[in-house]
C-alpha cells in the first residue's frame, strides 16, 4: 500500500524503476560492446514512468479511421543482418500509379496494431506507406517488456540502421516513391531523425512526435529536409529545456524546422491507448503534420 499522502501510481513508479535497473543490468551484462549511455539510460527510464500505467490497446473514443478506403498488406522490404524483415504496407484503395512515400515508426511497443491503424490514416492521405518494424516481430504489451525491447535497440542500433536504409530503399526502389518522408512516436520520434541523419540529402521530410532529439549540432549541419516537431510542455521524457535546445540549434543552422509544444500536454499526447492521451492536442498536432506532408511530398 502506499503511503498515506503520496501521489497516485508513485508506488508502482518505485517498483518499475527497480525493475528497470534489472533490465539494464541483464541488457548490458549481454551486450558490453554496445553500452547504454548514461542519457539514454535516464531517456528511458522516464519513459518506463510514463507508461507504466498504459497498455498498447487504444479506446474507441480515440480511435479515428481513415478519410478514405485504404488496402494494406505485410510486405518483406528487405534483409536484417541476413535474415528478412516484414513491415505494414498501406496505400489509398482507388490509387493509381506512384505515390510519396512516408516510413512509419513505431513506439516501444513494436509494430501493433495502433500503429497500423496510424499508418493507415496517413495512407488515406495520398501516401504509400511503410510502417517498418524495429523488433524484428517482437511485441510487447507490458511496460517491463516494452522497456526491454527499447533498451536492446538502443544499445545496438546497427540493425535498426540497416532496417531503415532497407526500407528506405524499398519505397524508393520497388515503390518507385518520388519523395520519401519519416515520421514516428516516441522511440519512434528518435528513429524518425535517425532516419533523417541516415539520409540526409534524400529524406524530404521529418516528423517527430515527442522524441528524443538529443543530437549535435554537426549532425544536425547535415539535414537538408524540413522538419516538424510536436512536444508537451509537461513531458518529463523529453523535457522542454532539451526540446527548447534542439530548436535553437535548428535556429542557429538555419534548418527549415516548426517546432511546436503543447502547453499542458505529457509525453505520448497523442498515443490513443495511453493515460496520456490529449485529444485537443492530438487533433491540432494531426492537422499540422498531414498540412506538412502535404506541402514537402505531394509535389
Amino acid at each position: 500500500m502506499a503511503p498515506v499522502g503520496a501521489p497516485a501510481g508513485k508506488e508502482t513508479f518505485v517498483l518499475l524503476r527497480r525493475l528497470i535497473l534489472i533490465v539494464f543490468l541483464a541488457g548490458c551484462s549481454s551486450q558490453s560492446d554496445s553500452p547504454v549511455s548514461a542519457s539514454d539510460r535516464e531517456t528511458l527510464e522516464r519513459t518506463a514512468e510514463a507508461h507504466a500505467h498504459d497498455v498498447p490497446v487504444a479506446t474507441p473514443a480515440a480511435t479515428t479511421p481513415p478519410v478514405a478506403a485504404v488496402t494494406g498488406k505485410t510486405v518483406s522490404y528487405g534483409t536484417v543482418g541476413g535474415a528478412p524483415v516484414e513491415g505494414w504496407l498501406v496505400r489509398p484503395k482507388q490509387a493509381r500509379g506512384r505515390l510519396p512515400g512516408l516510413i512509419v515508426i513505431h513506439e516501444w511497443w513494436g509494430l501493433n496494431d495502433n500503429v497500423r491503424d496510424e499508418a493507415g490514416r496517413l495512407a488515406a492521405e495520398g501516401y504509400v506507406v511503410l510502417a517498418v518494424d524495429l523488433y524484428g516481430g517482437k511485441l510487447a504489451t507490458q511496460p517491463p517488456a516494452a522497456m526491454k525491447l527499447s533498451q536492446e535497440l538502443t544499445a545496438n542500433p546497427g540493425p535498426a540502421e540497416e532496417n531503415l536504409r532497407a526500407a528506405y530503399r524499398y519505397l524508393d526502389k520497388v515503390e518507385k516513391a518520388p519523395r520519401i518522408g519519416t515520421i514516428g512516436w516516441c522511440l519512434g520520434g528518435r528513429w524518425s531523425l535517425r532516419a533523417a541523419l541516415l539520409f540526409p540529402d534524400q529524406i524530404d521530410a521529418t516528423v517527430i512526435y515527442y522524441g528524443s532529439v538529443k543530437v549535435t549540432d554537426a549532425e544536425l549541419a547535415t539535414l537538408r529536409m524540413p522538419i516538424l516537431g510536436l512536444f508537451g510542455s509537461k513531458d518529463r521524457v523529453v523535457p522542454l529545456p532539451t526540446v527548447t535546445a534542439f530548436e535553437a540549434a535548428l535556429q542557429r543552422l538555419g534548418k527549415n524546422a516548426d517546432i511546436r509544444v503543447y502547453e499542458g500536454a505529457d509525453h505520448a499526447f497523442a498515443n490513443p491507448s495511453g493515460t496520456a492521451y490529449d485529444a485537443p492536442a492530438a487533433e491540432d498536432a494531426w492537422r499540422r503534420t498531414t498540412a506538412f506532408l502535404k506541402d514537402n511530398l505531394d509535389q
